[in-house]
């Protein structure tokens, strides 16, 4: 068992996900998981297949929160948050980490791995020819910290539920040590599939609160970072052409995409209002 890298795996609804990257894992590394979504068969399997892993079910209150829930249980001087739908890591790969960080003589806030089946428009990716490259923003599903960084930023910022909050925890830890993507480590993400939900209208749902969310933190991560005026300069011309589309698709009659656009003007009169990142999944 490594006794200086801890994994975090955060769990919502992903049973099978977790199962199979503990299989990976496990007997190898510390392991916490952390449910938001009460899965009661995800914690007997566990219990019963796999005890050496740390298990917690919590209310939902966004991936920030969770993350600083299991950052609880960490002992060890690394920990690496995983989202359950990452593909291609192994034990090999985890201890490249921490040989990169070693090369940084363990002056780095945050590492983060290559993403292998990414375009531009998901992620933006450093130079794949530098080895360890300083790059501010690293992506929430695969991030190697310090606990001791960790915990000196107070982890995430919990008023954010979703999107956003590794970029606002990778600009404050920027301020301390530079981030860095470890081109060497490549691994694939697949984006969306975390969550398992075969029911249409609950995939609905969570669209719709994806796209609620993604609004009311963009608008957050502005205000916390670049201040209220520059912010309202910023979206005020968004809010406009996004009424603008809404009295369009209505006269079209097509509903679905208006309701789209209602959602994000929802999401950003919430935020000039001065309301939380409130909405559930049952909100809609």
């Amino acid at each position: 068992m490594n006794k200086d890298i801890s994994i975090l795996v955060l769990s919502h609804k992903s049973k099978s996900l977790v199962i199979n990257l503990i299989k990976k894992l496990c007997n190898k590394f510390p392991i916490i998981v952390v449910d938001n979504s009460d899965d009661l068969e995800l914690e007997r399997k566990l219990n019963t297949e796999h005890p050496s892993v740390i298990y917690h079910s919590i209310d939902n209150n966004g991936y920030g929160a969770a993350i600083n829930f299991g950052s609880n249980f960490i002992k060890t001087k690394y920990f690496l948050i995983l989202n359950p739908d990452i593909e291609d890591i192994d034990e090999e790969k985890i201890i490249y980490f921490e040989k990169a960080a070693s090369k940084l003589n363990d002056k780095f806030s945050v590492l983060g791995p290559r993403y292998t089946n990414l375009d531009i428009k998901s992620i933006k990716q450093s130079n794949e020819n530098i080895e360890i490259a300083n790059w501010k923003f690293i992506s929430g599903a695969c991030m190697f910290i310090k606990i001791e960084t960790f915990k000196l930023l107070n982890g995430f910022d919990e008023n954010f539920f979703l999107y956003f909050e590794e970029s606002d925890f990778c600009l404050r830890a920027y301020k301390i040590n530079k981030n860095y993507q470890i081109n060497n480590i490549k691994i694939k993400h697949n984006i969306g599939t975390s969550v398992n939900i075969e029911s249409v209208a609950e995939k609905e749902k969570l669209n719709n609160l994806y796209n609620w969310h993604f609004t009311w933190s963009k608008f957050y991560f502005f205000k916390k970072h670049y201040g209220f005026l520059i912010s309202m300069l910023y979206f005020l011309p968004i809010l406009f052409r996004t009424n603008i589309k809404i009295i369009f698709f209505r006269i079209l009659s097509k509903h679905k995409e208006m309701k789209k656009y209602e959602i994000r003007n929802d999401a950003l009169l919430s935020f000039i209002k001065g309301e939380k990142s409130f909405k559930r999944i049952n909100n809609f």
